[in-house]
């Protein structure tokens, strides 16, 4: 038998996609939503984000009507980690300017054992909403 080593497969292989900001529409906060695709045999977790746009991100989970502040968010193996309205998402809170929509924020994604992903993600209108 050899021991460990391996294959790519038991590992985490994230990617990010379908980033955005809403326009907000107070000055000092603004929500973030992200897709991390995870093609990898392992599952991951985002543990915490930066941007230097706001002096702190949380992480929200929302069940039923409620949101709650989490530690970290679950990246599935070979599944995906959907930040969107209405369920995960992030918030941006004391702000170091309002963005507005064709603005770009740096978010920097931390996980618990894949590298940091850094992204440039467009402010888009407050009432913008991506299709599935």
């Amino acid at each position: 038998c050899g021991g460990g080593g391996g294959g790519g497969d038991d590992r985490p292989e994230l990617s990010v996609s379908g980033a955005y900001v809403p326009q907000p529409p107070t000055p000092d906060m603004a929500a973030g939503y992200v897709t991390v695709t995870n093609k990898g045999g392992a599952a991951d977790r985002l543990t915490s984000v930066t941007t230097p746009l706001a002096a702190e991100v949380t992480m929200h989970t929302t069940i039923g009507t409620r949101m709650k502040r989490v530690a970290s968010l679950k990246v599935p193996a070979d599944g995906e980690l959907r930040l969107a309205t209405g369920g995960d998402h992030l918030m941006l809170t004391n702000l170091t300017h309002k963005p507005k929509v064709g603005d770009k924020v740096s978010l920097t994604l931390h996980f618990a054992s894949s590298d940091p992903i850094e992204i440039k993600v467009p402010v888009e209108p407050t009432t913008y909403r991506p299709k599935d």
